[in-house]
């Protein structure tokens, strides 16, 4: 019997092509059944905002990761152990004004887990507090996934920094983030929860108060904002201008008015649109948005737009916001899937704890309008004040910015010299450089939003102020006398670095003004032209100080010894 031999390449040529053919049919057949998902599932229907309430709790993570980051970068040096303002005399002072009890009394006044933690080291629970925060809201922002338990974590955190400077507007942002949430589970589209249409409204409310309040104290307050011509000083004066309100400051003055009056569209008649159906209410949600990143690109105002921007994405339900999330994704698909239950009248059963959860909407509902009606009588008021709360939680409060615009920046700049005697005319004063404000007229101005800055933003304020209203100012100067690294590491550039400890500082007033762009001083490189006003502080040394700084119970500076 004759054995005929086997042609091995062809048989493997020919099983090579078998598999590929099979791989093709299956890719086939794995399309198709994609494609007839998507068919039976149909596409993202309005009414529902599920998806809504993803996007809703990232961006509030966001907001609260970029605010515990400058708190964990700069609350040591402004309210720590050697902070300008210490927060444990603070806490003190207020521990003595209750009566020397931490109680009721003491959180009512200042509500702060810092009552309950130890104050041997007060930095330590600042970047506690400050870290635990950052930890908790990144995991929010990179899943999108949160309980009650987080977000009123989150919110107890922020609420201990809140009377130390922080924007209270992010407390009543991430209160109302809470109810979004399950008590409990953590899914992205946890499915016995559904979002509260009450909830969602209660973003609305805000964003609208938000509006209002910032565009009827425009109205009611300096002149220019009705007679059109802010916007022809806002670019240059604001308290911390970037490279693009540079150019702005520079645009033609029809521009300037047109932009005034969009302004005052956006925030007084805009508003109103989210109370006007779907199709309104969106187009309020898009106006506002648009409005926010305007504000973002010109001008370095921490992240208050950026906040802004999350009450307004409310305003939007599933369907406006389903092209954000990946075709066939797993919270998209789970939407598409809850959808078509319920059209086809197969809903989830209620459970006791839907129940709860709708009683708990509706306690919700009744809380912020009994909390609103102190801010609508301030809205309402011909003596309407801004930024302020009217109950110790700050759940509600009123909003505003820019009520008043002024119209010449003026600059605080403080300088130190070497020399013995600081009215000898041959004394060279050295400037130091902030992290951001104006000071080289040489420096192109920063770009750091949402980031925020403090001592900057601080520094705009003490500048149409005097010394004795900020007497923190005289706090810097004592710190710099001594090449203090907590105050310099707030700062840009120290002109004595390595050079030993300045003899005396001062600080000098100056009025800021934008070079023209394509003049000779622009092309000479500089961004800002400066006239001095005069002194804001006269010169101090270390010594002369030493009573000042005992009166208000500040640490005396004291010079670093060199090592040998």
């Amino acid at each position: 019997m004759t054995v005929r031999p086997v042609n091995m390449a062809a048989a493997t040529d020919s099983s090579e092509s078998s598999v590929r053919k099979r791989r093709v049919y299956s890719s086939k057949a794995e399309s198709e059944t994609e494609a007839d998902s998507k068919k039976r599932l149909g596409s993202v229907r309005p009414g529902t905002y599920w998806l809504t309430r993803v996007v809703l709790l990232r961006s509030v993570a966001f907001i609260y990761f970029v605010a515990f980051s400058v708190a964990y970068n700069q609350n040591k040096q402004l309210i720590g152990e050697r902070g300008l303002m210490p927060c444990k005399s603070y806490l003190n002072s207020v521990k003595r004004y209750v009566g020397g009890k931490i109680g009721v009394a003491a959180l009512t006044y200042t509500p702060s887990i810092l009552w309950f933690m130890d104050w041997t080291d007060m930095d330590a629970n600042l970047d506690l507090i400050a870290l635990v925060g950052m930890v908790l809201s990144g995991f929010v922002l990179l899943t999108g996934m949160a309980n009650m338990i987080i977000m009123g974590t989150l919110w107890v955190l922020y609420h201990s920094l809140v009377n130390v400077g922080q924007l209270c507007q992010l407390l009543e942002t991430g209160f109302l983030a809470i109810f979004l949430c399950p008590v409990w589970t953590l899914s992205q589209i946890p499915r016995r929860c559904p979002p509260s249409l009450i909830c969602i409204w209660t973003f609305r409310w805000l964003i609208v108060r938000i509006m209002l309040g910032a565009g009827l104290i425009k109205i009611r307050g300096d002149k220019c904002w009705r007679d059109l011509t802010c916007m022809d000083y806002h670019y240059e004066t604001q308290p911390v201008p970037n490279p693009v309100s540079y150019y702005l400051h520079r645009s033609p003055w029809w521009f300037h008015r047109f932009e005034t009056l969009s302004n005052h569209f956006i925030e007084l008649i805009a508003p109103f649109f989210t109370f006007l159906g779907r199709r309104m209410c969106m187009v309020n949600g898009v106006i506002q948005i648009l409005f926010q990143v305007v504000l973002i690109l010109s001008g370095n105002l921490s992240f208050l737009n950026w906040l802004t921007i999350v009450p307004s994405l409310a305003c939007f339900d599933d369907k406006s916001l389903a092209f954000l999330f990946r075709s066939g994704g797993g919270a998209k698909k789970t939407v598409l899937e809850i959808q078509n239950e319920a059209r086809a009248g197969r809903p989830p059963k209620p459970t006791r704890g839907m129940l709860m959860r709708r009683v708990v909407n509706v306690s919700l509902a009744v809380l912020i309008g009994y909390l609103s009606i102190p801010v609508v009588m301030n809205l309402l008021s011909s003596r309407q004040v801004m930024n302020t709360s009217f109950d110790p939680l700050r759940i509600v409060n009123t909003y505003g910015a820019f009520g008043s615009i002024t119209k010449e920046r003026t600059e605080v700049i403080f300088q130190g010299t070497l020399a013995k005697d600081p009215k000898d005319p041959e004394a060279i004063w050295e400037e130091y450089q902030f992290l951001c404000k104006p000071g080289d007229v040489n420096r192109r101005p920063c770009l750091i939003s949402p980031y925020h800055y403090r001592l900057d933003w601080l520094m705009w304020f003490a500048a149409f102020q005097t010394y004795e209203q900020s007497e923190w100012v005289i706090h810097i100067a004592g710190r710099l006398l001594a090449n203090d690294s907590t105050v310099l590491s707030l700062m840009d550039h120290n002109p004595f670095q390595d050079r030993g400890t300045p003899r005396w500082v001062r600080g000098e007033h100056f009025r800021y003004k934008f070079s023209q762009p394509g003049s000779s001083s622009a092309a000479q490189g500089k961004w800002w032209l400066r006239k001095r006003i005069g002194a804001y502080f006269p010169p101090v040394d270390l010594e002369g100080l030493r009573g000042y700084f005992q009166s208000r119970n500040w640490p005396h500076p004291h010079i670093p010894q060199k090592k040998s």
